[in-house]
């Protein structure tokens, strides 16, 4: 008599375990990980300390309204008028502090197309080949040549959750939205560093797509 043998793939199994116990057991008891957390980034820019001052006259510093969740950053009070093509403009762009070593603009595709830019995707700090704009604040006006992008969808992951998640700095890594728009999104970007907590950047387009606002739930895997 001949017996069928079948090899058990251990990361099946282990991932059918890990379901079968976040039924029954909280996310705190069963993830390992940190707190997942999901942000929408509505539109914003990051400024060089000079362009603060040619926007908003000499020896000005950006003063926080809001800290946000990564520790040391912070939506600032100051906000700008970006001018596009055919001075088409979008006003209250909001600036996000601390002050950084270039400059750059973060849109989603819908803001792209209200100003008539073609956004590139971009992780951030990635400036090669971008298109510019002119920002407009209360003591000037700068152009910027280049750093106007779409970011491209992320996670920020301290060194544990990376570990946790099975990936590395630059990895992907896709996200499951439950609720009444359920969505998967595919390739998020994990940004590794010890200093990030574990949370999720998606765009105000990808964010309303899947009425992130009120999920039931939100999950990353492999």
């Amino acid at each position: 008599m001949t017996v069928a043998t079948t090899t058990i793939d251990r990361s099946q199994v282990e991932k059918l375990v890990r379901s079968a116990l976040a039924k029954v057991l909280s996310p705190a008891q069963t993830s390992g990980a940190s707190k997942l957390v999901a942000n929408i980034s509505a539109r914003h820019c990051h400024l060089t300390q000079p362009d603060v001052e040619r926007l908003f006259g000499e020896g000005h510093k950006l003063r926080p309204m809001k800290y946000l969740y990564q520790d040391g950053e912070f939506a600032s009070e100051e906000s700008l008028t970006i001018i596009g093509p055919r001075q088409r403009i979008i006003t209250g762009l909001r600036i996000l502090g601390p002050c950084r070593s270039a400059s750059q603009v973060e849109l989603a595709f819908t803001d792209g197309i209200a100003l008539g830019i073609d956004l590139p995707v971009r992780i951030s700090g990635d400036h090669h080949d971008t298109p510019g704009c002119w920002l407009m604040g209360p003591a000037g006006m700068i152009e910027l040549k280049q750093g106007v992008i779409r970011a491209e969808r992320h996670v920020h992951m301290g060194t544990k959750d990376a570990e946790f998640y099975g990936v590395k700095h630059m990895d992907k890594i896709h996200l499951r939205v439950g609720g009444r728009c359920p969505t998967v999104l595919e390739d998020l970007l994990c940004r590794v560093d010890p200093r990030y907590k574990l949370e999720i950047h998606l765009d105000t387009d990808e964010g309303n797509a899947c009425n992130l606002q009120d999920a039931t739930g939100i999950e990353l895997f492999k």
